[in-house]
């Protein structure tokens, strides 16, 4: 059908392309169907006569809407969510080299939230969604399985049995490459900076230290609490200013660090040269001269591009990619100025 814009069909550009119009449909809908010649043959003539696809067609013949649907969770006050951000940006890019687009809606968390989605379901929105941010007793992946609605996950089931197709990121084995980088500079009193027990995500990388520090004989030393930098700035002062204060700290993420480092300056001692601290999701700030964080980084790319290919894979849109319904993926552990070999340790604080 013409478009308004251009007047090119999918008879024109298949002319163009000499292909026929169900190459075309191909290369729109499913291009790894499609020769990789035969496919940039037909991607040119699709620019050179600027044919759009009438989506209100297809959908009609199709009784699909192109659309994924994603809720957006609000940041908490103060807090910065820099990998989610990315992700929805390689979700969004890689739908659209389908030719499909991500709904962005928000709904209340937990079970209160579950009548957002049955009212898109309901209105055919989307075909199908993408979800992030999972939580222990998540009720999506379960709910979303009952109602035999396609979905695919950035995050794990935290708890029970796991529902549905998900793709992670493995934070047990980040935090333990963390501890074994600094074990291998010298460090031996490493303390690590987490969230409350009961975050799936948070939980996962307390694990990794504990396991790394008891396989090498460290005491683990763990302080928690809710917050981004500015609890990270004061659970890093109250380990500073204890008895035998650690020369190094493993971060929960980037935020609780960047309060690490502001706790290392209020106290005149240097990052990498008196206490070593490691973040973890290695965020552009991360990278900052006079910053220079070592880091976790997350595949979040690579990732994004994964769930949106197993969601297309369960929509029929693209051939199921082979291989586990369950991805985990291991972060790489980016080095940066702020963790050294060990020094003589921060002298514990004296009373005047």
């Amino acid at each position: 059908m013409a478009t308004p814009e251009s007047g090119a069909t999918l008879e024109s550009v298949a002319s163009a392309a000499g292909v026929s119009r169900q190459t075309v449909s191909n290369v729109l809908n499913a291009p790894e169907r499609v020769a990789p010649e035969t496919r940039e043959r037909v991607e040119q003539a699709i620019r050179a006569l600027r044919y759009r696809p009438n989506r209100s067609a297809r959908s009609l013949r199709t009784r699909m809407s192109n659309l994924l649907g994603y809720c957006v969770q609000p940041a908490a006050a103060g807090n910065l969510n820099p990998v989610l951000d990315r992700f929805v940006h390689a979700v969004t890019e890689s739908a659209a080299e389908h030719g499909f687009h991500v709904l962005l809606f928000t709904a209340p968390a937990g079970s209160a939230g579950l009548d957002r989605y049955a009212e898109l379901l309901a209105q055919r929105a989307v075909d199908g969604f993408v979800l992030a941010d999972t939580v222990v007793a998540d009720p999506r992946p379960g709910w979303l399985t009952e109602q035999g609605v396609p979905f695919v996950a950035f995050g794990r089931s935290w708890s029970g049995p796991d529902r549905g197709r998900w793709v992670d990121v493995d934070g047990a084995a980040g935090m333990t490459e963390a501890v074994e980088h600094l074990h291998a500079l010298g460090h031996r009193r490493i303390a690590f900076i987490g969230w409350p027990e009961g975050s799936g995500v948070g939980d996962d990388r307390v694990a990794g230290y504990t396991a790394a520090c008891l396989r090498l004989g460290l005491d683990p030393r763990i302080v928690r609490a809710e917050g981004g930098a500015g609890t990270g700035r004061a659970l890093a002062g109250t380990l500073l200013d204890g008895p035998e204060p650690p020369t190094a700290l493993v971060c929960v993420s980037d935020e609780s660090a960047y309060g690490a480092l502001r706790a290392l300056a209020d106290r005149g001692l240097r990052p990498g040269e008196d206490v070593a601290v490691v973040g973890f999701d290695d965020t552009p700030a991360a990278r900052l001269p006079g910053v220079d964080l070592t880091s976790l980084s997350q595949p979040i790319e690579q990732i994004g591009r994964e769930v949106v290919q197993m969601l297309l894979g369960l929509l029929g849109v693209v051939e199921l990619p082979p291989g586990p319904e369950h991805r985990l993926l291991r972060p790489t552990l980016a080095v940066r100025a702020s963790s050294r070999p060990a020094g003589p340790a921060p002298a514990a604080p004296t009373e005047a």
